[in-house]
């Protein structure tokens, strides 16, 4: 049997997570269904990107007299991303709530299928 180390199961979940809300969008038919299916996704990449810059053992990447070069420091970028891609994912999501019940309030349905309006 393979021994799973913690990248390992955070690497299968946050792409499980990510496959999952892919499914959910292209599969579901009701917007506000589909606006979770985004979130899900959203945050299995958040969690991957978590993962890819974390360093066993390593302290956070602050520069002072005490710390020595040669120790091994986490990487800032993922970190810094991920904080920016929760701030967007959260607009995102309150404009696409938003621009639902806007919808909704004209059509009176959330079913894509039945709003005539998006077909091409």
């Amino acid at each position: 049997m393979i021994p799973l180390s913690i990248h390992t199961i955070l690497n299968i979940g946050s792409f499980g997570l990510l496959v999952i809300g892919l499914a959910i969008i292209f599969t579901k038919r009701n917007l506000i269904t589909m606006v979770i299916g985004l979130n899900v996704a959203d945050v299995g990449a958040n969690i991957l990107l978590v993962n890819a810059g974390f360093v066993k053992d390593g302290t956070a990447p602050i520069f002072t007299t005490a710390v020595g070069s040669a120790q091994a420091m986490s990487d800032p970028v993922p970190q810094a991303l991920v904080l920016t891609s929760i701030v967007i994912g959260f607009g995102i999501t309150a404009l696409a709530l938003a621009l639902i019940v806007k919808l909704y309030r004209r059509r009176t349905t959330l079913d894509v299928s039945k709003i005539r309006g998006l077909k091409w």
